[in-house]
């Protein structure tokens, strides 16, 4: 039995509080396209692009909920390439559905809570505000950097980067996804010792000496596959429609 796109668009964005959540202007979080109202089956990934939207026309879904979409700009010419993979996901009724900074600092859904629950960190807590919203968590973590690391590969499926800035014994552990390499500053205020992120300029090597600070960068797609799974799981048992994941790795 399909399910109504207007449904699960409303409690979508209630559930991530959208409407209270501060984001980058051009997220635009929420339905960003539309289709004929129905849904039988939801395809999740962490980018709107060709590749996406080819993968999830595949699969034969007709709504696609990701975190990174449409364009970051208010005006966003619908050219080109862009033009190409908006008109297949319009003649194929896939609607597209983004939620950006409030996917990562929901308390059970997000990108950051589900990473920080893998890793097993200890008394996790909010951290790290970005745009009016705590997205990021910190917390308790006892083992070596090496250890983090090691544990940190085997949830993502991929050696991280370590920066070794900071202590050998790891405990006072912050969790930013995505792209927050740039912010070590910023983290390190906070008084953590060792800083998990998705990636950072060249730069940052030297701050995290600096700063005394262990820096480990899984990588930006990597650390954000957590929440569109999470939401997708979450909307498949709610509504009772299947949903499939669109693994898109960027390597970076």
């Amino acid at each position: 039995m399909p399910a109504s796109l207007a449904r699960i668009t409303a409690h979508t964005d209630a559930l991530l509080l959208h409407k209270r959540t501060g984001d980058f202007p051009g997220a635009l979080n929420g339905l960003q396209l539309e289709n004929n109202g129905r849904v039988v089956r939801i395809a999740a990934a962490v980018d709107a692009n060709l590749l996406t939207v080819e993968k999830a026309l595949g699969v034969h879904a007709d709504l696609l909920v990701v975190h990174h979409g449409i364009g970051w700009s208010p005006l966003c010419p619908v050219t080109g390439a862009r033009h190409r993979w908006l008109s297949a996901a319009i003649r194929g009724n896939l609607a597209i559905y983004s939620s950006h900074l409030p996917l990562d600092a929901h308390p059970t859904l997000g990108n950051n809570a589900l990473l920080a629950k893998a890793l097993g960190l200890r008394q996790s807590r909010p951290f790290f505000e970005e745009k009016g919203t705590v997205i990021g968590r910190r917390g308790n973590w006892k083992g070596s950097r090496g250890d983090l690391v090691k544990k940190l590969a085997s949830v993502l499926g991929a050696r991280p980067l370590l920066i070794p800035g900071g202590p050998a014994k790891v405990q006072r552990l912050g969790i930013v996804t995505g792209g927050a390499g740039n912010e070590l500053a910023k983290a390190a205020a906070a008084g953590i010792d060792t800083f998990i992120t998705g990636e950072g300029s060249h730069w940052t090597f030297g701050a995290a000496h600096e700063l005394g600070l262990n820096v480990i960068y899984g990588g930006h797609y990597l650390t954000e596959t957590f929440g569109v799974k999470a939401l997708a799981a979450h909307l498949s048992r709610k509504f009772r429609v299947p949903w499939s994941f669109i693994d898109v790795p960027t390597g970076l």
